[in-house]
């Protein structure tokens, strides 16, 4: 979609400009990775085994590292490729700890890593419609992303959301040992997952609550992760944990930071908990719902 200026109550048409390479894009991403994807960043030209990683980093929400890589030649796949550079990751853990470890200055443990969320994004400047198909699939640990640049100084870099396909890579890919090891280790997580086996009224319950999360504004994403749901604006507003008799909720805000007369929220500053914030929410069937939303709303507020 095309991008405008406001000129003297008109719309002036921003003309896009190429980059002048992929090590222009990779720079201009790796200054600013926390911002542009909420990553860690680890290092650059990692070279383990013959294969190259553009970027490494890591993601303190999963506790997963990420493999980055960015493309200007369109004649790729991004299966065999992803997975190839997954296999190298599962295959050689020890040597990415040590990579993290030595250029974070942290002790990161082999157990401190959950590997089951590691996962690889390719960032471009145009992907063919056979790569955008590729990721059709609900288990795929491959995400990518299409960055622009414009002759205002403005950047835009925008993650190709797959169709809504409950088909398994496995399915189609049963022949490839690579896909068979990966997926044997790497769990991407649904919205199913968290409620499979939930009674229809609390299956109900979660989707009033989605769409009123949802309804809040534009541009909300739905992320499930592997303890949790985050909803998440520019960052994670709120994460929802769907459990047997209750939903939880989490906010993503700081002691103290929350108005909230009624006390539905309870500090959990000082308690291990799963989501993002310090605020968690115990939610029941029959609870008051816009009273909640005042409170979600304020989370969302701070992290859009």
């Amino acid at each position: 979609m095309p991008i405008f200026n406001i000129r003297q109550n008109k719309l002036e048409k921003v003309r896009e400009i190429p980059f002048k390479n992929e090590k222009e894009i990779q720079s201009l991403v790796e200054e600013s990775l926390k911002d542009v994807l909420g990553l860690e960043f680890v290092r650059s030209e990692f070279e383990l085994h013959k294969l190259r990683i553009d970027t490494l980093a890591f993601d303190n929400e999963s506790k997963a590292f990420v493999i980055i890589e960015f493309k200007k030649d369109k004649n790729f796949s991004v299966i065999d490729q992803g997975y190839a550079y997954l296999q190298l990751l599962l295959n050689n853990k020890a040597d990415f700890i040590l990579e993290y470890n030595e250029h974070r200055g942290k002790g990161l443990k082999r157990d401190d890593v959950d590997w089951s969320q590691s996962k690889v994004i390719f960032i471009s400047t145009q992907f063919t419609n056979y790569q955008k198909q590729a990721i059709n699939f609900r288990d795929l640990p491959i995400e990518l992303y299409e960055v622009a640049k414009y002759d205002n100084g403005l950047v835009s870099i925008n993650q190709l959301k797959s169709a809504e396909i409950s088909e398994s890579i496995n399915v189609v890919s049963h022949g490839s040992s690579v896909v068979r090891e990966v997926s044997k280790e790497i769990k991407v997580y649904t919205e199913e997952d968290h409620l499979s086996g939930m009674l229809e009224e609390i299956r109900e319950f979660y989707e009033d609550v989605k769409t009123r999360i949802l309804n809040i504004g534009d541009g909300i994403e739905v992320r499930p992760k592997k303890y949790y749901i985050g909803f998440i604006a520019a960052t994670n507003f709120v994460d929802v944990h769907v459990q047997k008799g209750q939903i939880k909720l989490w906010l993503n805000m700081n002691k103290g930071e929350l108005d909230d007369p009624r006390k539905m929220a309870r500090d959990v500053s000082n308690v291990g908990h799963w989501g993002n914030g310090q605020y968690e929410i115990p939610l029941k069937i029959g609870d008051d719902l816009d009273y909640l939303m005042t409170l979600i709303k304020q989370s969302h507020a701070k992290n859009k």
